[in-house]
């Protein structure tokens, strides 16, 4: 079996770890900027992001705020691990291809039932607190349930998958979890604005709703996972592992 193409943002940390290991960044030293390593990388900001996560999920950096990103340790073995495979960026693209052409072929098949299910759903996410597990597992089930109205049991099958991944590669959860602890959370205003295409049967505009909040969403994702986010949140950690020390010593 062939095996997987390197992912862009695999290539850049990988790369930079071989640096590390190389010696041109040692422990201490700050990495390039995000906009130099894209320019550099010839990739996107996103992609960097990821890279950036990735590098600090296996140990080597960590964010510092209002600095930039510093070399911590140098690499150790085996730091390359499959279920780093998958980053929010990259998943939520695959969701724009998917969900949008789902969400198109709804428009043309829904039924009565399901809009009213969906309305449903959109009720229960406006009584919810925006960022709480109810929030967020009905947010899950108004897409699924938008991929299920086609009909199609291969594309329900495709956009499922990609909601476990969502919660279950550590990149992509990781950087998720940084944007709820950010504020970020589903907006039931574009879930709305999908609905009322999907009850117009426009397909055209249901696709271009769908698209548009996932947009939406990888801007989102961009600004909470700034690296001066990254670094408050550490911090923030730091110190209640402090008190809390103190407290057990006292």
């Amino acid at each position: 079996m062939k095996e997987r193409s390197e992912k862009l943002y695999q290539r850049v940390a990988n790369a930079i770890t071989t640096a590390i290991e190389q010696g041109q960044y040692t422990p201490g030293s700050r990495l390039p900027g995000e906009r130099e390593l894209a320019e550099d990388f010839s990739v996107s900001r996103p992609t960097v992001r990821e890279a950036m996560i990735a590098l600090e999920i296996r140990g080597l950096v960590e964010a510092r705020h209002g600095s930039g990103v510093y070399v911590i340790a140098p690499p150790a073995e085996a730091l390359i691990r499959a279920e780093l495979d998958v980053g929010a960026f990259e998943l939520i693209e695959a969701r724009i291809l998917f969900e949008g052409e789902a969400a198109a072929v709804a428009a043309a098949v829904i039924d009565d039932d399901a809009l009213a299910k969906l309305d449903a759903i959109l009720a229960e996410m406006a009584s919810f607190e925006p960022s709480s597990p109810e929030a967020l597992e009905a947010d899950r089930r108004f897409h699924l349930l938008i991929a299920e109205a086609t009909g199609n049991t291969v594309i329900t099958t495709v956009i499922e998958m990609l909601w476990e991944l969502r919660e279950r590669a550590p990149l992509s959860a990781r950087m998720f979890a940084e944007a709820r602890s950010e504020g970020v959370h589903p907006r039931v205003e574009e879930h709305q604005l999908i609905v009322e295409a999907l009850r117009a049967r426009d397909s055209t505009q249901a696709r271009k709703t769908m698209r548009d909040h996932l947009r939406r969403v990888v801007d989102d994702l961009l600004a909470a996972t700034e690296v001066e986010v990254l670094s408050r949140a550490r911090s923030e950690i730091e110190s209640q592992r402090g008190r809390v020390a103190r407290r057990l010593h006292a």
